[in-house]
């Protein structure tokens, strides 16, 4: 198959990205691997590190650079969006509760998309709103599979506890009850992406009164089931 796309100097700047997939390479061992003559694979090198596409390791080596992790996260955000959505809207029409989707950022949680109940009574989170990591069964799920010194950081000045984090662990689910607000409550579950690490959380919320004090027993199913759903489609290649 021709890999040449007709631009010519694109075609040799991927072959350096190509090269620097495996790992990190001097100036020799990416002429070597890439075919291209010394100085042109310096000069399309170092013109990538400008961009921070390629960038060094301590020996001077060169490496893949930071804008790539950038983009990547970019673009995943931008799949996690388009997928997540239609499955929120069916959430809240299967629940009758408003649904929303959370990534956490930093020491707070964000709605990065949301479907809203049309009537009654409502728990409404706009997208773009930053709530706290300390109380939520979103904020649960986002901290329960952190790394131990991540997590055990995470519970101070929580509402939850170790304790409550292990449960989260154990079944799949989280729920919270006027937790970070009065009168609310709320179901969360864990999105995954590759290597089942947890890059979002999907939840369900609304009053106490139509949700009761055992939230889980009457959305946990639904909402296991939307986040498997998000997941399977964020795990595809």
């Amino acid at each position: 198959m021709d890999n040449s796309s007709g631009v010519g100097v694109l075609d040799k700047a991927v072959l350096v990205l190509n090269a620097l997939e495996s790992g990190p390479a001097s100036l020799a061992q990416l002429v070597q691997t890439t075919g291209l003559a010394r100085p042109t694979a310096h000069r399309l090198a170092v013109a990538l590190e400008h961009h921070r596409l390629v960038h060094r390791d301590t020996q001077g080596r060169f490496i893949l650079g930071p804008r790539l992790a950038e983009l990547a996260a970019a673009a995943g955000e931008d799949r996690l969006l388009a997928v997540a959505q239609p499955i929120l809207t069916q959430l809240r029409d299967l629940t009758g509760e408003s649904a929303q989707l959370y990534r956490r950022q930093g020491d707070a949680r964000v709605c990065v998309a949301a479907a809203e109940r049309m009537s009654g009574l409502r728990d409404t989170v706009p997208v773009g709103t930053s709530l706290p990591m300390t109380a939520g069964s979103a904020a649960q799920i986002l901290l329960a599979w952190e790394e131990p010194d991540r997590l055990h950081r995470g519970l101070r000045g929580a509402k939850f506890t170790a304790t409550t984090l292990a449960s989260v662990r154990r079944r799949g689910w989280a729920q919270s009850v006027a937790e970070r607000e009065q009168g609310v409550a709320s179901v969360s579950a864990p999105i995954r992406g590759t290597g089942a690490r947890v890059i979002a959380a999907i939840s369900v919320s609304g009053p106490i009164e139509r949700l009761s004090r055992s939230p889980g027993r009457m959305h946990a199913p639904p909402i296991l089931a939307a986040a498997e759903k998000i997941s399977e489609s964020m795990r595809r290649p």
